[in-house]
């Protein structure tokens, strides 16, 4: 039987990536993939990249990958490029050296694995590195984007948050974030996969796999790079983020943008007073509105 990893969302976090590669010793894969966004959101985009292209594994891209070429060349809207809102991600832009450039954008959208038929790896959906699949959906919606595919297993990331979910046509899994997760969870997250024997009622058999890590290596390399320094408000939402498993850069913007406020580091006080990250985003944006 196959034995396949999918890792994704590494977000430019070494000590995250180091454990999983130390726990998949355990695991013994006959075959890993990479579901994109090895950078942004993070501080060591290049040597993330350059441990993924030593090792071989097949990868596809995600936005992240897409954003950081984007700042690179100067294919963003112009106040971005001054704006203090971006100064993390003018930051990762420049960090991520020119030869691991090359080897991302390289990369394919999606991609089938070699050692078992049947499994379909995007980022974010069968049409989209910036549309996410999560515990959310319907799964009427989840069989919509399975039906996309040939392949009767789906296997997505982008969201941050963990999910399988049995649908007509198949299973839909989203193998959640090595580097930044947001279901509350400070573990690194991915997950492994082998073809199930015909007593099965499933065709594949899936383990979602959670692996501790050093968390406060991580919270350190963003001092000792420079990058919650010279990342501005955004770095210290990223931090946030880290510390709580938990999204807090879109709420914030989103709490910015209806209180018609500038994004800025002074502003971050007010807006923890409405927002607790880790709470659901659905009630968050009820009581936003609402106020």
């Amino acid at each position: 039987m196959a034995r396949i990893a999918v890792l994704s969302d590494i977000h430019g976090n070494v000590p995250a990536l180091e454990a999983v590669l130390a726990d998949l010793e355990t695991v013994a894969p006959d075959e890993v993939l990479v579901g994109g966004d090895l950078v942004g959101r993070g501080p060591q985009g290049t040597a993330v990249v350059r441990r993924i292209a030593e090792l071989g594994w097949r990868t596809i891209r995600g936005n992240h990958e897409e954003y950081l070429l984007d700042f690179q060349r100067g294919n963003v809207p112009s106040a971005w490029l001054h704006a203090a809102e971006w100064s993390a991600a003018r930051w990762m832009a420049s960090e991520l050296g020119a030869e691991e450039a090359r080897w991302i954008e390289a990369l394919p959208f999606s991609l089938t694995s070699q050692a078992a038929p049947g499994l379909r790896l995007v980022h974010g959906t069968p049409s989209s590195t910036r549309e996410g699949i999560g515990p959310w959906l319907s799964d009427r919606r989840l069989g919509e984007h399975l039906a996309e595919v040939e392949e009767t297993l789906l296997v997505c990331a982008h969201t941050h948050r963990p999910l399988h979910r049995r649908v007509d046509g198949g299973q839909v899994v989203n193998v959640g974030s090595v580097g930044l997760p947001f279901n509350g969870d400070q573990r690194a997250q991915y997950a492994v996969f082998e073809p199930a024997g015909p007593e099965s009622e499933d065709a594949w058999h899936v383990e979602l796999r959670q692996v501790p890590y050093d968390r406060e290596r991580i919270l350190r390399i963003y001092d000792e790079t420079g990058f919650l320094a010279e990342g501005g408000v955004t770095a210290r939402l990223l931090r946030l983020e880290l510390e709580h498993a938990a999204p807090v850069l879109v709420p914030f913007l989103k709490w910015s943008e209806v209180r018609g406020r500038t994004p800025e580091e002074a502003e971050l006080g007010t807006f923890l007073e409405l927002y607790r990250p880790g709470e659901p985003l659905g009630p968050f944006f009820e009581r936003l509105h609402g106020a």
